[in-house]
């Protein structure tokens, strides 16, 4: 059983540097305007309410630093013309108000359940809420390093752990419908399980060439181009990929609006993920049993999360 009230910390906590990491959040919502989020993230986490350059709002001066909330729409946040605007309450029922934090420690994840629960308390609504609305929740934890030893492991954890990780969490229809969170393509699977990319160089070539694309449940994008922006540039469009120093974990939903979900909860799965991927004997066990799984001529539907399941309840996962 995944651990809800509060968060757990990473297993790798500090970067190379000795520095702790952090984590970047970002919450999609419905049924609430932005200006009254933002007053709700002023009243719960304090700080001061002041809007935006390119619309929404900020709030400085909060528990966790500047958090802000706008609508998540990049077309809808230049919205100039009579008609753009009339298109923007229309967009309200259905795009989401997002709050996004700065870093954060992972420990203060359990400032923003606090938060969630008043806007739950508000009538803030989740995914769950309607059929088009795919309402996310995105982490984006800090890199321990920047060699392939850092990230590798994480990335192929991830990918073997994927199917099994999306039936266990029963991911909403609206957003698996939805092109954002598409499962990473076999042929990146079979690289990892391969232990092909002998560096960081290969690792983004393998991600380049067989997922090229920001929209799957493990974003590599932003941490690639923050390493070789030229490299990514040559192979997809860029204009949208945020270059950081992060994971970008966009898999799980907002349930906002139910009482037995939180943000801790959320989080806990990618630390899970992380654990597994400092787990040798575990990691290896599972790039063996790919290899298998896909040397077979039947796969019959569920059979690798079927076998990623036996496997983490064996090792208490």
């Amino acid at each position: 059983m995944i651990e809800r009230d509060k968060p757990l910390p990473l297993p790798v906590p500090e970067n190379r540097e000795g520095k702790p990491r952090r984590v970047g959040v970002e919450i999609e919502l419905g049924a609430l305007r932005e200006d009254a989020v933002a007053r709700t993230v002023a009243d719960v986490l304090g700080g001061e309410v002041a809007p935006r350059d390119d619309k929404g709002y900020q709030v400085e001066g909060t528990s966790l630093g500047k958090v802000e909330v706008y609508l998540d729409t990049q077309y809808l946040r230049d919205a100039r013309t009579a008609i753009q605007r009339g298109a923007l309450k229309i967009a309200q029922a259905v795009v989401p108000v997002e709050i996004v934090t700065e870093p954060i420690l992972p420990e203060e994840i359990a400032e923003l359940d606090r938060l969630v629960d008043r806007l739950r308390e508000d009538g803030g609504t989740g995914t769950g809420a309607g059929w088009l609305l795919g309402f996310g929740l995105h982490f984006n934890p800090e890199v321990t390093g920047f060699e392939l030893e850092d990230v590798g492991p994480t990335v192929t954890a991830f990918a073997l752990l994927e199917d099994w990780y999306r039936r266990e969490v029963a991911l909403d229809i609206s957003r698996r419908a939805m092109p954002y969170i598409d499962s990473y393509p076999s042929g990146l699977v079979d690289g990892l399980a391969a232990d092909e990319p002998r560096s960081m160089e290969d690792l983004i070539d393998l991600y380049l060439r067989t997922a090229p694309s920001r929209n799957h449940g493990l974003d590599m994008l932003c941490l690639f181009s923050h390493l070789d922006a030229e490299r990514v540039a040559e192979k997809v469009d860029t204009k949208l990929i945020g270059s950081r120093p992060t994971y970008h974990f966009r898999l799980p939903d907002c349930r906002l609006d139910e009482e037995d979900w939180s943000v801790a909860l959320e989080w806990n799965r990618w630390v899970r993920v992380e654990r597994i991927a400092q787990q040798d004997e575990v990691l290896e066990r599972l790039k063996a049993a790919w290899t298998r799984y896909r040397a077979q001529l039947l796969h019959l539907p569920g059979s690798w999360a079927d076998e990623v399941a036996e496997l983490i309840q064996e090792y208490g996962g």
